[in-house]
C-alpha cells in the first residue's frame, strides 16, 4: 500500500527517528544490495551575482559588489580540465541569475567543454533555465532543447527549497513559483532529459508543507518518471539575511527516512555529508540512503553559509565500509564505474 499524506504527516510528527531509520533501511534493502554509491564531479559556481537575493543564501552578490565576480571561459575550462584529471565523470554548473549574460555565454560554454573533453554535464537549476528563458525570450522547452543541443545532458534539482509557496515568498520571494519549478522539470523529462530533486529543510516549514513537497515530487514522478535520485539538504543559516538555527541532525535522518517511504518511485536516496559532516553522512545509511553523493572537487555555496567538510575518495570509500557496506564509484546515470573490495 502506497503512503499517504497524512500518515506521513503523522508519523514526521509523532514517530521517533530510530522507528522511521529501521523501516526506510528495510525499504532500501528491498530494492538494493548493501551496495553504496558516490560520484566524482565538481561544482563550477561561474558567478555570484544574482537578482533573485534569495533570504537563505549567503552565496550571492549584487552586481557591483566588490566580490563580485564572473568566470571566464578559459577559468570554467581549466576547472573542468581539473575534474576530468583527477577522475571525474561529471560537472555541474550552477551560479546566480546574472542579468548582464547572453543565452549565448552558456551555449557556447557548453558546447566548448564538450569538444574538449568527455565529461557528463549535470547543471543550471530550474531558476536558471527560467531565466535564460527570459533572456532569450523563449519558451521553457525551446531553451532545453538549445542547451541539450550545445551539451547539456542532465538537471540537478537545486531552488526547489520547500515546494510550498507560502514558504518560498516568505524566503526567496523573488525566485520561481513551485509549479514554474515543476514545468521546468516536466519539460526537461519530456525531451529525454533526466534529473534530480531536492528539498532544503529548517527554513521554518511545517511537516505537512514538507510532505506537499514530497507529493509534489511523487506525482510529477508518476507522471514523467524523470526523476533520479532525490537529496535533502539542511538550511545553513551562517551569513544569511534570514539567519536563525540550524534544524538538528535527528531532524534530518527523520525526513530522510520519510523520503525512502514516501517517494516510492524514485530509485535512489541520497544522503548529505556536505551539510552533516562524516559522521551523520554515514549514518544516512541506516536511514534509507543507497547512495553518498559526491566527492566535490569544490564547493562554494554551503561554505559561503560557514559549514565546510572535506571529502576524498580514501574518506569515502572508508566511510562507506565503516557502516558495513560495500562502497562503489558511480556515472550520472548510476550505473557502477568501479568498485572497491
Amino acid at each position: 500500500m502506497r503512503m499517504e499524506f497524512r500518515e506521513a504527516v503523522a508519523l514526521l510528527t509523532e514517530s521517533d527517528p530510530v522507528t522511521l531509520g529501521k523501516a526506510a533501511d528495510e525499504k532500501r534493502r528491498q530494492r538494493y544490495d548493501d551496495t553504496v554509491t558516490f560520484v566524482i564531479d565538481r561544482n563550477i559556481n561561474y558567478t555570484n551575482v544574482c537578482i533573485n537575493a534569495c533570504r537563505f543564501c549567503a552565496f550571492f552578490r549584487s552586481e557591483g559588489a566588490p566580490d563580485a565576480y564572473v568566470l571566464t571561459e578559459e577559468e570554467i575550462l581549466d576547472k573542468v580540465g581539473e575534474a576530468v584529471a583527477a577522475g571525474g565523470t561529471q560537472i555541474m554548473l550552477q551560479g546566480g541569475l546574472h542579468p548582464g549574460l547572453e543565452f549565448s555565454f552558456y551555449l557556447q560554454l557548453l558546447r566548448h567543454i564538450k569538444e574538449k573533453y568527455d565529461i557528463t554535464i549535470h547543471s543550471f537549476s530550474p531558476a536558471e533555465i527560467v531565466h535564460f528563458a527570459c533572456l532569450a525570450n523563449l519558451t521553457i522547452s525551446e531553451t532545453l532543447k538549445r542547451l541539450q543541443d550545445a551539451g547539456l545532458d542532465s538537471l540537478p534539482g537545486g531552488g526547489a527549497e520547500i515546494l510550498a509557496d507560502e514558504v518560498r515568498q516568505r524566503v526567496s520571494e523573488r525566485k520561481i513559483c513551485s509549479a514554474d519549478w515543476l514545468e521546468v522539470m516536466r519539460c526537461a523529462h519530456s525531451i529525454g532529459m533526466k534529473s534530480t530533486a531536492t528539498m532544503v529543510i529548517g527554513l521554518g516549514e511545517t511537516m505537512a508543507q514538507r510532505v506537499e513537497h514530497m507529493e509534489k515530487i511523487r506525482a510529477l514522478q508518476d507522471e514523467t518518471g524523470g526523476f533520479r535520485a532525490f537529496i535533502t539538504w539542511t538550511f545553513q543559516p551562517g551569513n544569511t539575511v534570514l539567519g536563525g538555527d540550524k534544524t538538528s541532525s535527528w531532524d534530518y535522518l527523520k525526513t530522510l527516512a520519510m523520503t525512502r517511504l514516501y517517494l516510492d518511485n524514485i530509485p535512489h536516496i541520497q544522503g548529505s555529508w556536505v551539510t552533516q559532516g562524516e559522521r551523520i553522512g554515514q549514518l544516512t545509511l541506516a536511514f534509507g540512503a543507497d547512495d553518498l553523493g559526491s566527492i566535490m572537487l569544490e564547493e562554494n555555496v554551503v561554505r559561503a553559509a560557514g559549514t565546510s567538510y572535506e571529502m576524498s575518495v580514501q574518506k569515502m570509500t572508508d566511510l562507506i565500509r565503516g557502516a558495513g557496506r560495500k562502497p562503489a564509484q558511480r556515472d550520472t546515470e548510476y550505473h557502477i564505474c568501479k568498485k572497491f573490495e
